[in-house]
């Protein structure tokens, strides 16, 4: 029996659930730590990344 190599696995939605999921909780304990300002601009600056990766992207 051969062992031919197949497609590999889809993990995108793994992979954006984690994002959230990591996100929420250092967002809490940035807020927790900080307030509720830090974690809004922490939340802003995520906000402007990800806009100029998909500016980039397109």
């Amino acid at each position: 029996m051969q062992n031919l190599p197949g497609a590999a696995p889809d993990f995108k939605n793994a992979c954006v659930v984690l994002f959230g999921v990591n996100i929420t909780w250092v967002l809490f304990v940035l807020w927790a730590i900080w307030g509720l300002i830090a974690a809004a601009a922490l939340g802003w600056c995520i906000n402007r990344v990800l806009t100029l990766f998909e500016a980039r992207r397109d």
